[in-house]
This record gives structure tokens, C-alpha cells and sequence, in this order.
């Protein structure tokens, strides 16, 4: 099922998310509904609480950032094709390498990319769909989409990132976002309130 996502300027993008107890009903119906919105979406991740869920899940597939026609291999893309996840309960515990710079846009905040810098790898531990642990290390694209996605669970948007003077020169569009003034070709949930 399609879910809409929750637009900027919705309080539940600026909660921390709590986490999921094991025997949680429905998740695999919620991932399942996740994977439809975002593929829809044309996204590369998804965060709970971009549909309005409070809990600490994410998904993510880098398959678009792989299938980029017309580009130059990249060394941070290499094997983000195969980058297909379910995060549940994720923690970074380690971020670490060089910073880097890359435009990021967000499915809740449509119609805006910005720089953002973040550090090259990370080392997460998460439960799969299936509730095995996993201790894993992403590098390039992969963590940065990790990053983004687990920024979503602690109340933290891309644009919270930015320089004041940049924020404010979105706060227009960012307004518009929140007015539902936005044109986009997925369902959103939009608060509409200034």
C-alpha cells in the first residue's frame, strides 16, 4: 500500500523515534508498504517517521544512484547496486574517514538539494526484517544514506545541516513546503501551518 509522505514542518519529523520491541505486529506489512512508497517516491531511503511512525526503522536501496546514465563510475558508488536494507533499532556507532560533500534532497522536503558534509564510512549495528543482528561498516553513498535515514530517527532533517544563512535563504520554499505549495508526483501528508 502507498503511504504518503509526511511533508516538512509535520512535528513528527523533529522527534527522536522510539525504539521497536521484538515482537512488534505488522512489520513486515509496514517494510513492505515502506519499499512501495519509496520506490514510487523514486527515493533511495525511507525513515519511519517520514510516514508518520515514531519507531526507530528504516529502508534503503541505492540501486537509483548505481543506474545514473550517462555518469562516470564513481568509487563511493561501487557496489551500491546491491545496497538493499532494512534497519531496525539501527545504531552508528562509529563515523569516521574524510568528509565529503554531496547534494541531498529528502522525499518530506521536495524540490530542494543542498551540499551537505558528512564523514565517508560508518559502522552501524541493526536488526534485519528477520531480527538478526548485524554489525556492519558502509562507505561512500551507502553511509551517507545511512546517515540521513538514522538523522530521521533522531529528529534531525538534511537542512538542519546547512549554514544559518542558507536555511534562511530557503526559509520561502521551506514555507511553501509546509503550505502544501509544492508540486510533487507522490502522496504527501502536508501540515499546513506557518
Amino acid at each position: 500500500m502507498i503511504l504518503p509522505i509526511v511533508a516538512y514542518g509535520d512535528p513528527i519529523l523533529k522527534v527522536v523515534a522510539e525504539e521497536i520491541p521484538e515482537n512488534s505486529l505488522e512489520l513486515t506489512q509496514l517494510i513492505a508498504d515502506m519499499f512501495e512508497t519509496m520506490y514510487l517516491a523514486k527515493g533511495v531511503g525511507l525513515a519511519a517517521p517520514q510516514i508518520g511512525k515514531s519507531v526507530r526503522l528504516f529502508i534503503v536501496d541505492g540501486a537509483p544512484f548505481a543506474d545514473e546514465e550517462g555518469e562516470e563510475p564513481d568509487p563511493k558508488a561501487v557496489g551500491i547496486e546491491s545496497f538493499k536494507k532494512v534497519f531496525i533499532n539501527p545504531i552508528i556507532e562509529e563515523q569516521s574517514g574524510e568528509v565529503w560533500a554531496f547534494q541531498e534532497g529528502c522525499l518530506s522536503i521536495p524540490k530542494i538539494r543542498e551540499n551537505v558534509h558528512r564523514k565517508e564510512t560508518v559502522l552501524v549495528s541493526y536488526f534485519d526484517e528477520n531480527w538478526l543482528f548485524h554489525e556492519e561498516r558502509f562507505d561512500g553513498y551507502a553511509a551517507r544514506i545511512i546517515q540521513h535515514e538514522y538523522d530521521h530517527l533522531e529528529g534531525v532533517l538534511f537542512i538542519d545541516k546547512l549554514a544559518p544563512l542558507k536555511k534562511k535563504l530557503l526559509a520561502k520554499r521551506l514555507g511553501n513546503i509546509v503550505l502544501g505549495l509544492v508540486d510533487v508526483d507522490y502522496k504527501m501528508k502536508f501540515n499546513k501551518k506557518k
